[in-house]
């Protein structure tokens, strides 16, 4: 079985294959102050809960660098197996046509390649998580650039923090756009405003390039706003785990 872990700015995803399927999910909380042990503990505890045993493989993407020692002992403590960590020298099979390759996000080097075996290209890809992220693959398959936004719990954050009578809320859609209270607003603002910027993004992108193109969300935001996009759009959950699978097969 593949142990595959995405590590983000605030959740760490752990997805389970056996074979090609994949068996079983969860999330972590990113802190970098956590130690080798204690992520072992909680790695091993997401295994045993699940009865997964055997695990004879492991990857890891990561835009939190300083964690990448500490997951690769973690999983080497419980497991035995030393994790892939995509990077500089891990074939993707991505071509990336950006100012410089290497400062590439490991997130979005993941996302593409899991887009572009499920999807015709040319094919956008947003990610909601901590940062809003717009990834465009063009017709030949090539990665030729990306967005980046403030994402929607790190404005709701900064809008309940920094104002005295606006609650933190529960991200789903509203009834309807326009909120006849605060925390219906705060909904509206938050998802719909979301959503309309990506209709906005994929104009612009679909501009661009000079022609329509599959469009792809994931990330822990998704379902609720790809549901409120006036373009098609496909959410796919996992695709970062599914995109670390094809990643592992390709440095066996």
């Amino acid at each position: 079985m593949l142990l595959a872990v995405d590590v983000g700015n605030t959740n760490i995803v752990l997805g389970v294959f056996d074979g090609d399927k994949i068996i079983k999910t969860g999330r972590l909380s990113t802190n970098i102050n956590e130690t080798e042990v204690e992520y072992a503990i909680k790695i091993e505890s997401f295994l045993n809960i699940n009865n997964i045993k055997n695990i004879s493989g492991a990857i890891i993407s990561s835009v939190v660098p300083a964690l990448n020692g500490t997951l690769k002992k973690a999983i080497k403590l419980i497991t035995g197996v030393s994790s892939l960590v995509v990077g500089p020298g891990v074939k993707t099979g991505l071509s990336i046509k950006t100012d410089d390759p290497s400062q590439l996000g490991a997130d979005l080097v993941v996302g593409a390649v899991a887009a572009k075996a499920k999807f015709p290209c040319p094919i956008i890809i947003f990610d909601l998580g901590t940062a809003t992220t717009g990834s465009v693959v063009d017709k030949n398959g090539n990665f030729i650039g990306a967005i980046i936004a403030g994402g929607v719990k790190a404005s709701l954050n900064a809008l309940a923090s920094g104002t005295a009578l606006l609650p933190q809320i529960d991200l789903t859609a509203p009834k309807q756009i326009i909120g006849t209270n605060s925390i219906e607003s705060l909904k509206s603002g938050a998802v719909i405003g979301t959503a309309a910027m990506l209709d906005g993004f994929i104009d612009r992108f679909e501009e661009e390039l000079g022609e329509k193109a599959s469009v792809v969300v994931t990330g822990g935001l998704g379902r609720a706003i790809s549901k409120n996009c006036k373009h098609e759009v496909c959410y796919e959950e996992n695709l970062l785990i599914d995109g670390l699978k094809i990643i592992f097969d390709k440095n066996k």
